[in-house]
């Protein structure tokens, strides 16, 4: 029999295939996909604003705003990061959410300003987005002296030092409080900790994804019978309504919480260089400098924007990468999708104050999960690190012994200026100022080029993909 004759691209003009990235899927399987993204991130979203309204002393309807304006912001960051513009935009399936990163630091600038907390913090954030807008050219060429060493130190110390918040919910949240760190809440958050464990282990797909969602639901309805829930929130909140540009006022400029947001801002771009290229190998389409800069310039603008509408510092959801590894999903469409939703949840600032009726006690057992769940990924970040080469190892001993001194020692710093505490004062601005200096010390100053090699090969490689 004949041989089926095969057609030649260069004999014969083909229409190119789609990337995958690029593919449009059906309207309700983009709705579905975008929603699980959604449901992926959604409670790290509000997480910081939950943890920082308090904190700066908002009430809980302004803290239900802050969550709102957190929502429609992080859809606006996602937009442009999954769609883009100009030279703006990753253009790769890139979830973007409020950064753990800054709520150490704006917590202690909500300490060091009291009342005028908040646009404060605007400020400084606003400047640190437009300042990293215009650095993220120039930052793109510097990623080999971010190696995962760094990265991964930085990403722990993240982690490690919001664990005390979830502790502090765990026991009610209010030290003032009778019950504080009674029983009651204690063995509430101990309940919720178990259903998400149990959840996260016998759930499979999209409902293994939601499992802290379904576990603050499930604690929530045990604890109403108790007492535990509170839904004032919700009564005030409205079922439409738009974040008022500057609603806490307009913002204020204050040379230590610049520096201080800037650090952030530094530990944010780190964190999602390294998301992009781990991103770029997961869907095939591996990362180059020009995608490096059009992801860092979509974060910057979008932390630079989000202050107007009264959001907070935007950079990568890690766990939304693991999402895109899981399911094979690689359109980037479906992630745009999902930015979309996350806009329509933030005009709803009922449905953002819904998870105001969560006790903290509650929160806190889910907590532990979640925070843990980012110490977890730059403890996996660290194993690719090459700990046996060279200083790493020191290096990441001595940043997070560093970065550890505010947890540890809260007093440590009492004695300094009142103007440095905005920095010395977060474990993660000074871990990560730690850890680029040393690894600049031992990794790339006065070394042989051999070992200069290796680092920037390391670094070339990238940090371990976390799922």
């Amino acid at each position: 029999m004949a041989e089926t004759p095969r057609f030649r691209k260069d004999a014969v003009a083909v229409p190119e295939e789609k990337h995958p990235v690029d593919e449009t899927l059906p309207p309700l399987k983009m709705f579905t996909s975008g929603l699980q993204h959604v449901a992926a991130m959604y409670a790290g979203v509000v997480a910081p604003p939950m943890i920082v309204g308090p904190a700066v002393g908002l009430s809980a309807t302004e803290t239900a705003f802050l969550m709102g304006a957190s929502l429609f912001t992080a859809g606006l960051a996602t937009l442009l990061q999954t769609l883009g513009f100009w030279k703006i935009g990753a253009k790769l399936p890139f979830v973007n959410g409020v950064s753990f990163a800054g709520v150490t630091p704006m917590i202690a600038i909500g300490k060091d300003q009291g009342a005028d907390a908040i646009p404060v913090i605007f400020g400084a954030i606003i400047v640190a987005g437009v300042i990293g807008f215009f650095a993220a050219p120039y930052f793109g060429k510097l990623v080999r002296f971010f190696p995962p060493v760094v990265t991964g130190t930085v990403i722990t110390l993240i982690g490690v030092s919001l664990l005390p918040v979830a502790f502090n919910w765990s026991q009610g949240g209010n030290r003032t409080a009778t019950d504080y760190g009674s029983m009651k809440n204690i063995g509430m958050a101990a309940l919720t900790l178990a259903i998400v464990l149990v959840m996260r282990k016998f759930l499979r797909g999209f409902l293994q994804q939601i499992s802290i969602l379904l576990g603050l639901v499930a604690g929530t309805l045990v604890a109403i019978p108790l007492g535990m829930t509170h839904f004032d929130a919700v009564k005030n909140a409205d079922v439409i309504g738009f974040p008022t540009p500057f609603h806490f006022g307009a913002p204020q400029f204050h040379v230590a919480a610049i520096i201080s947001m800037c650090i952030v801002m530094l530990v944010c771009m780190t964190e999602s260089t390294a998301d992009i290229l781990a991103l770029g190998r997961i869907v095939g389409r591996p990362a180059d400098e020009k995608t490096i800069e059009g992801g860092l310039r979509a974060d910057t603008l979008g932390s630079a924007l989000s202050p107007l509408f009264n959001g907070f510092m935007c950079s990568a959801f890690a766990q939304n990468i693991g999402l895109v590894a899981m399911t094979k999903v690689r359109s980037r469409f479906v992630v745009a999708a999902g930015g979309g939703i996350l806009i329509l949840l933030g005009l709803c600032p009922m449905a953002a104050s819904v998870i105001g009726v969560v006790p903290l006690p509650v929160l806190g057992g889910a907590g532990i999960v979640l925070f843990g769940s980012v110490a977890a990924s730059g403890i996996q970040t660290l194993a690719g690190a090459a700990m046996e080469k060279g200083e790493n190892a020191l290096i990441v001993a001595a940043s997070v012994g560093i970065g550890l001194i505010p947890i540890a020692a809260p007093g440590f710093y009492h004695a300094f200026p009142k103007d440095l505490l905005v920095v010395l004062d977060s474990g993660i601005s000074t871990g990560c100022v730690t850890a680029i200096v040393l690894n600049l010390a031992f990794n790339h100053l006065g070394v042989r080029k051999d070992a200069a090699a290796d680092a920037e090969a390391e670094a070339a490689a990238g940090p371990a993909f976390v799922h």
